[in-house]
């Protein structure tokens, strides 16, 4: 396919997309690209419709599914009749957008055990197979990340990326880096990602490394996050940065500014989590973001462009 930007992609060419096609869209796009996050077993917002579906509806380029596990597939508000190994696909031919889903890197050393809605399952683990089994689904992306009390280091991120690339190659763009703690209390803060960890991940094969959006970990300004960012390009590495901290529930105004702050620090990919309410961003929040990095114009292009382009 011709290379271009991912603002100007309709949903054939996001289907005929392979990795190096979906990295020159991104970078072409000069840091207009929007990725909502989403939960895929909790009760979608509008009941019959999936929580992806409405996230693409207010702007969203990519979507990204968490606690999606493969062993059991599951995005409620699919129709019910869809094979499970179709659900992605099915996700895909529905939303016309490009699908990513989470993968966690649990330490062994830092695992903890607890019974709340994060808890762990063999299908979510950041593995070779796991990663296999999402790729013939039909994920394009695999964000190698943690959630909530869960003990995923820095140094499991790298070491599963390493895994996960030898494993698929170059069918998946690989994103990796934490939102949040993830039960390590070590790594959280401003200590949540160093400059040896930026420079970690992209020996080890991460086409693009997450980072905490400014604003949303304490600790992590706008100039903290942009020197990062900053060592990541200089490896050739691309920057998403990322609200995982339930403040994309926050006010519009407050979305706005994380996103003008996260766009001077030098973010490729704007991210926007999934517990505004529990399982997606409050919907006027994506749709905020979108217009602050990229304006109407893109934003409404997006949301009215029919998926049979």
């Amino acid at each position: 396919m011709t290379n271009k930007r991912l603002l100007d992609c309709s949903a054939s060419d996001f289907a005929l997309m392979n990795k190096d096609a979906l990295i020159y869209a991104i970078r072409a796009s000069e840091g207009r690209v929007m990725v909502s996050e989403t939960i895929a077993i909790t009760q979608p917002l509008l009941s019959n419709v999936t929580n992806a579906e409405l996230a693409a509806s207010q702007g969203a380029d990519i979507l990204l599914i968490n606690m999606f596990d493969s062993e059991t597939p599951l995005i409620q508000g699919l129709p019910a009749d869809i094979a499970p190994e179709q659900t992605l696909h099915e996700l895909q031919r529905l939303t016309g957008r490009i699908i990513g889903v989470n993968l966690e890197a649990v330490d062994p050393e830092h695992a903890v055990a607890h019974d709340d809605i994060w808890k762990m399952k063999p299908g979510r683990a950041a593995t070779a197979e796991n990663a296999r089994k999402l790729a013939d689904m039909g994920a394009k992306v695999l964000v190698l990340t943690g959630n909530p009390n869960n003990g995923v280091s820095n140094r499991a991120l790298g070491m599963a990326v390493k895994e996960i690339r030898e494993a698929v190659g170059d069918r998946v763009v690989i994103i990796a880096g934490k939102m949040h703690g993830a039960g390590m209390i070590r790594e959280s803060g401003s200590s949540i990602i160093s400059e040896e960890d930026v420079l970690w991940f992209a020996s080890k094969g991460v086409d693009i490394i997450l980072f905490p959006a400014p604003g949303t970990i304490p600790g992590m300004s706008q100039e903290r996050v942009g020197s990062l960012i900053d060592i990541a390009h200089a490896q050739g590495v691309l920057a998403m940065t990322a609200i995982g901290t339930s403040q994309e529930g926050a006010d519009i105004s407050t979305i706005r500014q994380i996103a003008l702050m996260s766009k001077m620090a030098g973010a490729d990919l704007h991210h926007i989590g999934d517990t505004g309410y529990m399982g997606m961003a409050l919907p006027e929040n994506i749709l905020a973001y979108s217009i602050a990095i990229r304006g109407v114009r893109h934003t409404y292009t997006r949301i009215a462009r029919s998926v049979n382009r």
